[in-house]
Formats: structure tokens, C-alpha cells, sequence
């Protein structure tokens, strides 16, 4: 437990630092969640209230308190992350670039489904805003708006934005939506969406990728109504199905492969049910209860996430070092550290815990990033 409270303790001073008008309480509670969370790497309750340095023997205590944690509405996911997402934003569109974000779903089998915007960060993601729902049910627009006006809001002004959306989300409202916003978009598609690409009788997407290797439609009408895209298709060999891309701009095959910076959301959906935190194994029957341990995981997962990033940078290892001088991507060094190579968060996780067993200073668990 020891190891917990060194954890909590510098999470408590970034947490002061990012929310100076939080309720201590609520910090110093947030701040020992988020240790436990580092030091167990689980969602079970029980198994985090064991960890918890409480000034009480009793486990029935401990799983009270935490209960309580998670049921406390003064525990608002969206306020305490904000400062977090803000300053990812920033650094994202730093340079002009354009801030890459995803939209996607994931489900804790059929009891659970949470909703999730993330923003790109190197070659993976951080989870900006998300909402949970009982059931497994796609959740629509009604779900959808609020977290993206949410990042809307946080977004620096002037700056460009393209949104990627898998499969099941695209609707007539989201499209409209995303044009009110000016931001860019690669929603793929189903097959049985309709269609009309102004050239015969209403048809589906899925009948336009038939039996076609690429094809690119300007000006499509989607869902019998007024909404006006383009469409790339593009069914590569070894792929069991097409890629059925609507999109902002003309239509070829490279704004087709911008879809893939999709991709990026799912090292951080491992890092959340697999290898990070075990999501998947909550027993949570709440909705608003699993967003707040999701908060707990999230807040974990910038903290390793970003330290990871500064270790990659600052502390490269040898091999690191040696591969750095190749451009031969065929080399036998380049070749090893790829096969070596772990996550930022996974580094990160580890070098928190080095310190931890060599009494050296943690790193920030939060920095302000300016403009």
C-alpha cells in the first residue's frame, strides 16, 4: 500500500493543479483511486479496495468507500478530464496540424455498452469524452452529440479536425452535424445503406462495391434524404469486405486510407480490456458508475501514456540508439526493434514502477500545455 500512497500523492498535487477549486476530498479520494488502479491494473472493486491505504482493517470498508467514490455524482467524468483532453488538443494541432479523432464503441458483452471520441496521439489514442449505456444497443446520435459538442468546446479555435467513424454510426443527423462544424470526415459505411448516386434508381452502398476493386462517387445522396456526400470504395485483396468510405472531399484513394488513422483507437481499447486495466471484467451495473471508473482508468492511462512518450524521447535504449542511425528498414537492428518495441503506455507503467522501486522521483502527473 505503501506504493499507493507515493502513487496517489503526486496525483493529488496534478489534480490540484489542474482543478484548483475541487473539493479536497474528492481529490484526495480520486488521487488514491487512480494509485490503485497503477499498482493493480483492475476493475474489480474488491481487488481495489484491498489496495486502497484506508486507516481501517475491515475490507467491508474499503469496498464501501470505493463504492461510494463511484456513486458520487460530485465525480463529473467530463469536468475532471477536461484540463487532461484540452491540453492533448493543443498539442495535437500544434503546427497547423489537423487534430485527428475517432469515434467508436466497444461493449462489456451484453450488459454494457460505452461510447468513446479519442484523439490521435503518435500511433495510438487518448480517450477525450465517452458515455456508458445498460444493454448492448448501438447508441445514435442522441448518445453521440453531447461528447462531441463536449470536445467541440475544448477544441483551440481556427483549427482543422477530421473525424473517423466505424461502421454502425453514420446517420443523416451526424452527417449533418459534422458539415454544420466545418470538420472533416471518413465515416465507413454498411452495405444496405441507401444510396443515390444520381445517375438511375435508388440503390445500396453494398450494390456499388460489388464486384469492384476501387471506385470513387462524387456527390451521392445517402439515407433518402437531403445528405449529400462522396464515396471511395476500395476492397484490397485479402480483405473479406470493401471499404465503404464517406467522405468531405473529393473522393480518391488516399482520402479512402485516411480511414485507417482509425486504427489508432485500438491500442488504447487494449489498454482499457486487455493488457492495461481488464474493463472487461467489471462487474459495474451502472452506467454512470462505470464512467467514473473509466475516469480512474483514464486518468492512469494519461499519466503512463505521456511518461512512456518522455522515455521513448529522452532516454532512448541502446538499441533505441543504434537503430536511430539506419534508414535501412531492412536491417537486422531495425528488424529487432520493432520485435522489442512496447507501448507508451506499457513504458510508461514500468518506468512509474522503477521509480517506485528505486525511490526516484515520479514524474508529473500533470503539466498545463499553452497555445
Amino acid at each position: 500500500m505503501g506504493t499507493v500512497k507515493t502513487l496517489a500523492e503526486e496525483v493529488a498535487r496534478g489534480l490540484e493543479q489542474a482543478h484548483p477549486k475541487l473539493r479536497k476530498t474528492v481529490v484526495k479520494k480520486l488521487a488514491l483511486a487512480v494509485g490503485a488502479m497503477i499498482e493493480g491494473q483492475t476493475p474489480n472493486t474488491v481487488e481495489l479496495a484491498n489496495l486502497l491505504p484506508l486507516k481501517t482493517e475491515r475490507q467491508d470498508m474499503r469496498e464501501q468507500w470505493l463504492r461510494r467514490l463511484l456513486k458520487n455524482p460530485l465525480l463529473v467524468a467530463t469536468a475532471v478530464i477536461e484540463p487532461f483532453a484540452r491540453n492533448e488538443l493543443i498539442r495535437a494541432a500544434r503546427n497547423h496540424q489537423t487534430v485527428l479523432l475517432s469515434l467508436d464503441q466497444t461493449d462489456l458483452g451484453d450488459r454494457m455498452a460505452i461510447l468513446m471520441v479519442s484523439v490521435r496521439v503518435g500511433d495510438r489514442a487518448l480517450p477525450l469524452a465517452w458515455r456508458a449505456e445498460e444493454g448492448a444497443a448501438n447508441i445514435g446520435f442522441e448518445g453521440q452529440k453531447p461528447i462531441l459538442e463536449q470536445v467541440l468546446a475544448w477544441l483551440p479555435a481556427g483549427v482543422r479536425v477530421l473525424l473517423s467513424a466505424d461502421r454502425f454510426y453514420p446517420s443523416a443527423a451526424l452527417f449533418t452535424w459534422l458539415v454544420a462544424q466545418g470538420w472533416s470526415y471518413r465515416l465507413r459505411l454498411k452495405g444496405n445503406v441507401l444510396a443515390d448516386p444520381g445517375y438511375g434508381d435508388e440503390t445500396t452502398t453494398g450494390a456499388l462495391a460489388q464486384g469492384v476493386t476501387e471506385r470513387y462517387l462524387p456527390n451521392v445522396r445517402l439515407f433518402a434524404s437531403e445528405v449529400m456526400t462522396h464515396l471511395g470504395i476500395l476492397h484490397e485483396a485479402g480483405h473479406p469486405e470493401p471499404w465503404i468510405i464517406a467522405m468531405d472531399c473529393v473522393p480518391t484513394r488516399a482520402a479512402v486510407l485516411d480511414y485507417a488513422a482509425r486504427w489508432a483507437i485500438e491500442p488504447m481499447f487494449s489498454d482499457f480490456k486487455g493488457r492495461g486495466f481488464e474493463l472487461e471484467d467489471s462487474q459495474l451495473e451502472h452506467a454512470d458508475r462505470l464512467e467514473r471508473l473509466i475516469l480512474i482508468m483514464a486518468l492512469a492511462m494519461y499519466w503512463c501514456v505521456h511518461t512512456g512518450r518522455d522515455d521513448a524521447l529522452n532516454r532512448p535504449t541502446p538499441l533505441e540508439k543504434k537503430t536511430q542511425a539506419q534508414t535501412d528498414p531492412d536491417h537486422w537492428s531495425f528488424k529487432k526493434l520493432q520485435r522489442s518495441l512496447v507501448s507508451w503506455f506499457t513504458r510508461g507503467l514500468r518506468y512509474l514502477k522503477r521509480c517506485l522501486q528505486n525511490d526516484l522521483p515520479l514524474p508529473a502527473f500533470y503539466a498545463v500545455m499553452r497555445n
